[in-house]
């Protein structure tokens, strides 16, 4: 009899810890009556070349393959939702070294940027003002193939950011 309190305790905590996973779209809480996607170009602070383009076209995709909305660059047409972005920060580090070589073989990319997702009459849906987004590289040990390297570096990293912050988006709503 002493036990029933614990265990009663014990069952309603198991209760609500859960699993935490679920179907794929079911944690999507876009407004139901929204269609249409709108993202910007991002602007940036940073001086890496074309990264604001590659980062919006990845996050356009992965809108794109993950909702229903029909997903826009361009702001005209009165869209439902608005997606702006500034990329902030955009830092390398090289975490491991090639003892041979005396170079970095693998880096850690931080990506720092500003986030607001918005409907139509201008209320925050989303935002955050600091979203980060970490991931580590390995770099490239033919020092004559680094450069050809670099766009399809820039194409992973675009296409990882876009798939997390969708992803946070959504499951964030």
């Amino acid at each position: 009899m002493r036990l029933l309190p614990f265990a009663s305790l014990a069952a309603a905590l198991l209760g609500l810890a859960g699993c935490g996973y679920h179907t794929l779209g079911a944690a999507t809480h876009l407004p139901p009556d929204a269609h249409t996607l709108s993202v910007p170009v991002f602007s940036t602070h940073t001086e890496a070349y074309h990264t604001e383009a590659l980062m919006t076209n990845a996050v356009i995709r992965e809108f794109a393959s993950r909702t229903r909305l029909r997903v826009t660059p361009a702001e005209d047409g009165n869209p439902d939702l608005i997606l702006h972005g500034t990329i902030l920060q955009e830092a390398a580090a090289p975490l491991t070294y090639n003892t041979s070589t005396q170079q970095s073989s693998s880096f850690l990319i931080t990506l720092v940027a500003s986030v607001k997702l918005t409907d139509r009459d201008g209320k925050v849906l989303y935002e955050n003002k600091n979203y980060v987004f970490r991931q580590q590289y390995q770099a490239t040990t033919d020092l004559p193939t680094f450069l050809d390297e670099s766009p399809a570096a820039e194409q992973r990293l675009s296409r990882d950011f876009a798939r997390q912050l969708v992803a946070d988006i959504l499951e964030g709503l």
